[in-house]
Order: C-alpha cells, then sequence, then structure tokens
C-alpha cells in the first residue's frame, strides 16, 4: 500500500539549461538511483563520463552558493570516468557503484589530494595513499567527484579560513554537522551519494536536516583506517544517499575487516532480495513515546509517531517499551570522552599551534586538554552504565523507533557557524545520537515529513550490532511506502 501523508507535490526537476549536451536529455540524472544509473551504463544510453560530466556541471552551477566541495577533484574524476567507460564498454562491469559519482568527506585520505578535516593546521595536508573506505570505493568502480566541506576536526564549529555549507532547502538553516557538505551536496544533486562519519551524531544530524538518509554502521563493520580521527572509541564512517538501496549499496562496498584497522570486523554483504521485500511481519519494533516526544518538536514527534502506522500496515508489530528514563544524565560523559580524544588526535598541532584553529575547535581541544585521567575513567564507566540500560530496553524488540533530532534544522548564521563553543544548548540534542556511538549500534535516519515551513524531519531506526540489513529492510518498506525520498529541494 502506497501511503502520501503530505501535502507537498514533488517539485519540478529538469535540468534544461544543460539537457542538451546528454544523450539522455529526458534523465534526471542527479537523483538518478544507482540501479537505475547502472542500467543506463549497460544498456549503451549513456557512458560514465556523460554521468561525471553531468554532475561536474552541477556543481559548477550551484556550489559556489551552496559551499557543499571542499575539493573537486574534475581531472581525476574524468581520467576514472574514462577508464569505467572503456571497462563497461569491454564487458568488464565490476558492479552497481563502476562509473558512478561519489563524494567523500574530506576526513577520508585520498592520494594525491588535500586531506583538511575543516582545519588550517592541515591545509596543506596531500597523503600519498588511499584510506580504506576510498581504496574499496575505487575498486567498486565508483568515481570520486571530490572531498566535502566540514566542521573543524568533524565537530561543531568552522574554521574561518572554510566555508560552511548552506543547507539547500533553506539557505539559513542548519545543514546539520559535522558531515554537512555530505548532507547537503546530497541532497541538491551535486553526487550521487556520499560518506559521512558520525562521533555523536553527524551522518544523523546533516541527514535529518537536508532530507536525505543517512546510514550508520555497527562500529567496526567500515575501517577507519585513512580516515582523520576525532574521538577513536566512538567514531564511525557511513554512507549518505538519497534512498536506503543507494546507501547499502555504498555501506556494502566500504564494510569489511581491514588489517590496518584493529577495531574491523568481518561481516557478510547486505543481501538486496531481503532489503527490498517490504513484508515486516516478521520484525518487532519498539518505540517508548516518552522517549520520542520530551524536549522534541511536537511536530517532529508527531511525524515520528505517525511512521508506526506505516510500519504496522507492512506488517509489523509494535511494542511499548521503556528506554532509559534518565538517558539525558549519561550524555555529559559523550563531552569528556570526546574532548579528550579529540585532544590526543591533535596533539601533534595542539596547543603548539592553537592560533591556527578556529574558536570553537580551539575550545574543544582545551576543554580535553584539562581531562583527567580519573575523569576520562569515570566517563568511560557512565558509557558502559548507559550501553547496559539501552541494550536491555532494546533486548526484546528488533529495532527501536525514535527521531533522528529534537527539531527541524534551526536557524545559523556565519557567527554561529564560526564560533565561539556555544555551551547554552547543553547536551539534551544529542540525547537520540550519542547512545548508539556509545554503543556502537547501527542506525538509519530517513525523511518521515516536512515542517510546517517546509523543512525536513526524519526518523530514525536504531538496531542492534551487524543488523544493518533488518534495519535497512524496515527503512525501505517504510520508503517504498510513502512518497517522501522523492521530495528534493528545488533547482
Amino acid at each position: 500500500m502506497k501511503l502520501t501523508l503530505t501535502h507537498f507535490s514533488p517539485p519540478t526537476t529538469s535540468d534544461a539549461g544543460t539537457a542538451d549536451r546528454y544523450r539522455m536529455s529526458n534523465l534526471d540524472l542527479k537523483f538518478t538511483s544507482i540501479n537505475d544509473i547502472g542500467k543506463g551504463f549497460l544498456e549503451n544510453r549513456y557512458t560514465p563520463i556523460e554521468v561525471v560530466r553531468y554532475f561536474l556541471d552541477r556543481i559548477d552551477k550551484y556550489d559556489s552558493e551552496l559551499k557543499s566541495y571542499a575539493t573537486v577533484m574534475r581531472a581525476s574524476s574524468l581520467e576514472a570516468a574514462e577508464i569505467a567507460t572503456n571497462e563497461i564498454s569491454n564487458g568488464k562491469y565490476r558492479g552497481p557503484l563502476h562509473g558512478v559519482p561519489i563524494a567523500v568527506k574530506d576526513l577520508c585520505y585520498t592520494n594525491g589530494i588535500n586531506t583538511m578535516g575543516g582545519t588550517a593546521v592541515l591545509e596543506e595536508f596531500i597523503p600519498d595513499y588511499d584510506s580504506t573506505v576510498v581504496s574499496n570505493l575505487k575498486k567498486a568502480g565508483a568515481i570520486i567527484l571530490g572531498k566535502l566541506n566540514l566542521t573543524e576536526g568533524a565537530m561543531g564549529g568552522y574554521n574561518p579560513k572554510r566555508d560552511i555549507p548552506r543547507n539547500p532547502w533553506a539557505s539559513d538553516r542548519w545543514p546539520g554537522s559535522s558531515s554537512s557538505g555530505s548532507g547537503a551536496a546530497t541532497a541538491k544533486g551535486l553526487c550521487v551519494a556520499s560518506l559521512g562519519s558520525d562521533t555523536g551524531g553527524s551522518i544523523r544530524f546533516p541527514s535529518a536536516s537536508c532530507g536525505i538518509v543517512g546510514i550508520k554502521p555497527t562500529y567496526g563493520r567500515v575501517s577507519r583506517h585513512g580516515v582523520l580521527d576525532l574521538a577513536e572509541s566512538l567514531d564511525h564512517v557511513g554512507p549518505m544517499a538519497n534512498s536506503v538501496i543507494d546507501g547499502v549499496h555504498v555501506l556494502n562496498a566500504i564494510s569489511g575487516r581491514d588489517p590496518s584497522d584493529l577495531t574491523s570486523q568481518s561481516s557478510t554483504p547486505l543481501r538486496l532480495e531481503n532489503i527490498s521485500n517490504i513484508d515486516l511481519s516478521d520484525f518487532t519494533l519498539g518505540y517508548d513515546e516518552i522517549y520520542a516526544s520530551k524536549g522534541v518538536n511536537p511536530n517532529l514527534a508527531s511525524l515520528v509517531k505517525e511512521t508506526l502506522e506505516v510500519f504496522t500496515s507492512n506488517g509489523a508489530k509494535i511494542r511499548e517499551i521503556k528506554m532509559p528514563e534518565n538517558i539525558d544524565s549519561f550524555l555529559p560523559a559523550w563531552k569528556t570522552l570526546c574532548t579528550a580524544e579529540a585532544y590526543h588526535a591533535h596533539r601533534d598541532f595542539f596547543p603548539t599551534k592553537s592560533d591556527e584553529y578556529g574558536p570553537w575547535f580551539r575550545s574543544w581541544l582545551s576543554e580535553g586538554e584539562k581531562v583527567t585521567t580519573q575523569e576520562y575513567l569515570m566517563a568511560s564507566i557512565k558509557r558502559r552504565e548507559c550501553n547496559a540500560l539501552v541494550n536491555n530496553s532494546m533486548e526484546e524488540v528488533d529495532a527501536v523507533i525514535s527521531p533522528a533530532m529534537i527539531n527541524f534544522p534551526h536557524y545559523v548564521d556565519d557567527s554561529i557557524g564560526y564560533g565561539p563553543m556555544d555551551d547554552k544548548r547543553g547536551t539534551a540534542f544529542q540525547r537520540f545520537t550519542v547512545p548508539y556511538d556509545f554503543n556502537g549500534y547501527p542506525t538509519v535516519t530517513l525523511p518521515c515529513g516536512f515542517s510546517p515551513e517546509g523543512l525536513p524531519g526524519s526518523v530514525q531506526i536504531i538496531g542492534k550490532p551487524f543488523s544493518e540489513e533488518t534495519i535497512s529492510r524496515i527503512a525501505n518498506a517504510f520508503e517504498q511506502s510513502t512518497d517522501w525520498n522523492n521530495k528534493h529541494p528545488m533547482d
């Protein structure tokens, strides 16, 4: 059953200014699925060269305002596209990502390309090897379009030397952090999909704010080798896309055991035939209305609660559960752990080059420098307590339904984006994100409606370790039963 729960009409997505330059002038490439792009290649309707040029043209047209890219890899992407075109034409098709333009957060080492991590101290840093995730994407045949902007060090504020990405739905609204460039570029159709990272919500916040799908995988499913650290024990790398299936394709490509990352683990690829099954009668979903509505914008809470109707219409059983009532009390421990580990990650530059950091991240590192061993250990104990309580709450369900954020994307301007660090907001806004960085559980965030002002709202599906196939199936069933993922910002 197809449920349409919005009064919004799908926006026009024609690109008349450039369409006549391509053989498939009637194809809306910017939001074409990975499966359909691959089908077009195999049917010789267009080539990777044409597709890459199309997306480079869109970057040229829109990114001067959107500011999602830190580096556009024009020459190397066209060179890779030519290789992919020749391979596919000669019957050497590697799979669904072959020839598909992907962009990566500028934390991911890319051989011969600046990797700045949103900082000034790494402005001239050019790695001589690829991160494992970039290497895996290239092995799958993906074309790396470029490196995407982010908050400094992948935390909350931007370095004054770096651009602040704009939310493509409303330029004065938060694009999420820290994978803000990934969210903005993907939502605007400046890449087919992207990579983000999540330490306290940085895949989920920009996915929710920009109205796209974000998959935060189980800690260890995806190697972090060659990805700049924020907080090593909390960092996750995952895909951001315009559909669940697209995100799964990317996740399958980047997952797996990596000897260079001792925290990485072997994992079974997600099976598309299972994920495509929208019958959810085998699944029980947990929902705690108090947890899902306390401190949450009422309109957003209502949208999330409405998703339960969609899940049940597809056969899922909903069970009332009790998430930890004191979950907010554990959130300050995240700050202790994250600041301390961030300080450790930046010890080669801070405090010796503290003046080169922006005011926001400089304050973050300064707080980390002050964390004592005892404070770090006590925070680690609080983390374990939180994990135990959350695990108990989820024991009898296959997944939990919650918001991804407490509100629709809020108002921002450059003074807020560049800092200094604002302590007034506290940690409550992370109640739906931090617990699942603490325990490393996988989540899928996907659009579920709009605010009265037309800003995207999202639902979060939380699973158990290495249950990405299950939560992706649940998310895809919702996506196939509604029309939210087909809503895009207007050009």
